[in-house]
């Protein structure tokens, strides 16, 4: 394993055989190669652990931890940050892939601009035979100089959140609540980030979004089945998941160190947001689905 490697890549996995040989052979490809992988098993019952084990006999890059119990999803994919030690740092989900390039061409856009603290690349949807299935434009503006523009871009413009699998800054990450234990944290963590810098965009798909059966992210289904998959602690409670995403951009602009005219405006763009989510804020009221 390199000394003080420039990124480190962290993937937590749970079950992840059938996937993760290909996706450990597309990083491990990678034309930029000043890396470590880091691989915390949260107590897989499958092969996981053979192919991980194995893969890190071959190539001395490669550091595999197995948890002794299943410690939840956001709290493994935070223990991966923890044990990191390069000045960038990449989350890569056990099902992705990523073009050999991509790590290149990230690390380039964050080394030619300090003010940007997460890069990442268009995206394509694939299937789990690897076929792309849907393109991701870029069209977005999280290069904008003016903070309050980023935030906007991420609060009010859907989209898929791919830009957690970019490479960001380890140290200004560090600063944010990371991956939190509630469903859909990842996108108050890149509100958070929104705040602290400029995110560039590489303009070619080099990710490759992986949708399958048994997807972690979005493949369970209930709402209540994924607040177990982010902390098994409250499985089968009752969660109000877009008043808690309400709460925690709220949190994203108190924590920010912004001026008074980008916070004022985020506040009003949070307004905007509740105008905006009315019939799921009510639907959490009334312990429906959405």
């Amino acid at each position: 394993m390199p000394d003080q490697p420039t990124v480190s890549l962290g993937m937590p996995v749970y079950n992840g055989a059938n996937f993760l040989a290909a996706t450990l052979d597309s990083l491990l490809a990678q034309t930029y190669r000043d890396f470590e992988l880091i691989i915390c098993d949260n107590a897989s019952t499958d092969e996981t652990g053979a192919i991980a084990r194995d893969y890190a006999a071959r190539d001395t890059r490669v550091l595999y931890r197995r948890n002794e119990t299943n410690i939840g999803g956001s709290a493994n994919y935070n223990l991966t940050f923890d044990l990191a030690r390069g000045r960038y740092f990449k989350w890569a989900a056990h099902d992705d892939l990523c073009a050999p390039a991509f790590l290149e061409r990230c690390v380039a856009a964050l080394e030619r601009d300090p003010g940007v603290v997460l890069a990442y690349t268009q995206a394509r949807a694939i299937d789990s035979a690897g076929n792309v299935v849907k393109d991701y434009p870029g069209k977005h503006h999280f290069d904008d100089p003016q903070a309050r523009v980023r935030f906007y871009e991420f609060v009010l413009d859907p989209h898929p959140v791919v830009a957690v699998f970019g490479v960001m800054r380890r140290s200004v990450l560090a600063q944010t609540r990371l991956i939190g234990k509630y469903t859909g944290s990842d996108r108050p963590l890149l509100s958070e980030l929104s705040l602290l810098g400029k995110f560039y965009e590489v303009p070619e798909p080099l990710f490759f979004y992986r949708f399958h059966e048994g997807q972690s992210w979005g493949g369970n289904k209930s709402q209540q089945s994924q607040q177990a998959w982010y902390d098994p602690r409250r499985a089968g409670k009752v969660t109000f998941p877009q008043w808690r995403l309400l709460r925690e951009h709220l949190r994203s602009i108190e924590r920010s160190p912004v001026g008074l005219k980008d916070r004022v405006s985020c506040y009003l763009y949070m307004g905007y947001w509740m105008r905006k989510n009315w019939r799921r804020l009510g639907n959490d009221l009334l312990l429906r689905e959405t």
